[in-house]
């Protein structure tokens, strides 16, 4: 996954998936999912992202992964 904010068009961009575009859809004002051709989501862009995060969410990314941590007494 790539995220990046261009600060001069105020967009934030999330590339989900390295794979061909295909078509956007505006899922409400200023938010639109980019698909592939199977109709998977790929991307995800934030128009006016300012209006929508403060500077310091601007300028910092923490990116979490919460996964189960499989035990014998899972099997």
């Amino acid at each position: 996954m790539k995220v990046t904010y261009d600060e001069e068009s105020d967009t934030i961009y999330m590339k989900l998936r390295e794979t061909e575009y295909y078509k956007s859809d505006e899922i409400t004002e200023g938010f639109i999912l980019d698909y592939d051709s199977e109709g998977k989501v790929i991307g995800i862009e934030i128009l006016r992202a300012s209006t929508h995060l403060n500077s310091e969410d601007l300028s910092t990314v923490n990116f979490e992964i919460n996964r189960k941590i499989a035990t014998s007494r899972d099997n």
